[in-house]
């Protein structure tokens, strides 16, 4: 397989990225996620996107082509 880096992706960049804990709303089990957004493994709970430290990047701020 020939790699083309012309189409390599691009490298994701964050100012952010803290590990943060909480308990799963549902089933009480830690979890832990990045800057304040959770996923459980055990029951599949997730905190609504809304609920983060930061702000998420919009569409425009994707620079990826």
């Amino acid at each position: 397989m020939t790699r083309h880096p012309e189409r390599a992706p691009k490298a994701a960049t964050t100012t952010s990225g803290e590990i943060t804990r909480t308990d799963c709303r549902r089933c009480g089990h830690e979890v832990h996620g990045i800057d304040g957004r959770y996923s459980c493994p055990l029951c599949g709970w997730v905190n609504h996107w809304s609920e983060g430290h930061t702000t998420l990047p919009t569409g425009r701020d994707d620079n990826r082509e």
